[in-house]
């Protein structure tokens, strides 16, 4: 690789900036659509942070337009992989239809109904602790939109403390991110470098996953006894109640779920299941709620503008991640995680030739234990901003708050990863 940095190189780290800047700004845009409703509409669309990464994509589309021409800035954009954009679109929507949610509600019900705890607090450990570790089975994409289902119409519906909002999402992020790692291919990191570094299931799960159910269940447990009271008083402990849905409908959307996980390498293949799906829940609508895709293409449209950005960062990453000491390497991959997409940061780890187990251990741990730190950490975490934030004020979260409601749970992962 050259050691000369081109001009679009360089748009693409100052775009890469703003927007990470603009992540941070986009309560101020929202405010300033109070402020200003002449031009509400247009506050508004940039206060949207799943708009962020997309509108500066479209930024750098029209520099590289002006810089080299238009078969080259089409060549570019083409040349990117937007599989994960459209499996996350995918699914969000499949694993938020009603027979889906319906039935992980009803095994959540059950369970929580043979803890000792009062319900409203098992349901909302259950959320943080056991949906998390099902990632690493339905994929982390489809464990975010379940767990960030529940938590809204149980919890972040019923006015909760500000505290407890952003503790509640900080920890669903980094449960998440650490929770998908007892597989090979549920997280998009670990995904990133299972078939490079020819890592299995029963690998990842001897070598991370048991240490990240051990992180999940603690960050759980904590946050689900330091907030007991509240979660008591303000959390709605059942929502098993209504018609019945049938098993054969509950089982079909299952199979276009599992179908749509099995061929997440083949968008051919997942979306023509998509267009099935979409056909069957309009031929049986009165067993579905209205599906999300509004939000759904929202987080698709963010990942896609982060993998047009990410693609020309490459030449200030790579020198980051090679001839460091593993653990410091392991913190360095943590912090670039809150700034980055976890998956960038281990494809071009992947690409490094002849590093050491010790290099790979600490660049996934490192990239997974930071995947809760930030709005664009991991894939995931946008689809959860998308359902959850309607209960925050202005529907604006805080990235600073976000930071420091996950730096706790992200501290009992560093724990797990470098001490087990």
């Amino acid at each position: 690789m050259s050691s000369v940095v081109t001009p679009p190189e360089l748009i693409a780290a100052v775009c890469f900036g703003l927007a990470v800047l603009h992540t941070f700004s986009t309560g101020l845009f929202n405010h300033l659509a109070h402020r200003q409703p002449r031009h509400a509409g247009l506050w508004h669309l940039l206060g949207e942070v799943e708009v962020v990464f997309g509108f500066w994509a479209f930024v750098l589309f029209a520099a590289l337009f002006w810089l080299s021409g238009q078969d080259a800035a089409v060549a570019y954009v083409e040349g990117r992989n937007f599989t994960e954009p459209l499996f996350v679109f995918v699914i969000m929507v499949i694993a938020a239809s009603r027979p889906i949610l319906a039935s992980v509600t009803r095994l959540v019900d059950g369970l929580a109904g043979l803890l000792p705890n009062a319900r409203p607090v098992a349901v909302f450990f259950l959320c943080l602790g056991l949906v998390p570790l099902l990632g690493s089975v339905i994929t982390e994409p489809a464990a975010m939109t379940l767990s960030a289902l529940m938590l809204r119409d149980r919890y972040f519906s019923q006015r909760l403390t500000a505290r407890l909002r952003y503790a509640t999402l900080g920890t669903l992020f980094v449960n998440i991110s650490i929770g998908g790692t007892l597989s090979h291919f549920a997280a998009p990191p670990v995904l990133m470098v299972a078939g490079p570094w020819q890592w299995d299931t029963p690998f990842m799960f001897a070598t991370f996953g048991w240490k990240a159910a051990l992180a999940v269940l603690v960050n759980a447990s904590v946050l689900s006894v330091v907030f007991r009271r509240e979660l008591t008083s303000k959390g709605r402990g059942s929502e098993t109640g209504g018609e019945p849905m049938p098993v054969a409908v509950a089982a079909i959307h299952l199979a276009f779920l599992v179908g749509v996980v099995v061929f997440a390498h083949h968008p051919v293949v997942f979306m023509g299941l998509f267009l099935f799906f979409l056909g069957y829940t309009a031929a049986y609508s009165r067993h579905q709620n209205p599906l999300i895709l509004r939000e759904g293409l929202l987080v698709a449209f963010f990942l896609a503008g982060l993998v047009v950005l990410g693609g020309l960062q490459q030449w200030w990453l790579q020198p980051l991640l090679t001839g460091i000491e593993p653990t410091a390497l392991f913190f360095i991959a943590t912090g670039l995680t809150a700034i980055t997409d976890n998956a960038a940061l281990t494809y071009l780890a992947s690409l490094v030739q002849g590093v050491s187990d010790e290099f790979k251990y600490a660049i996934v741990a490192g990239a997974v234990t930071g995947g809760g730190l930030s709005i664009i950490a991991n894939a995931p975490n946008p689809a959860g901003i998308a359902i959850l934030k309607g209960g925050f004020e202005e529907q604006a979260v805080s990235p600073l708050k976000l930071f420091l409601a996950a730096l706790g749970p992200t501290g009992v992962a560093v724990l797990a990863f470098l001490l087990l």
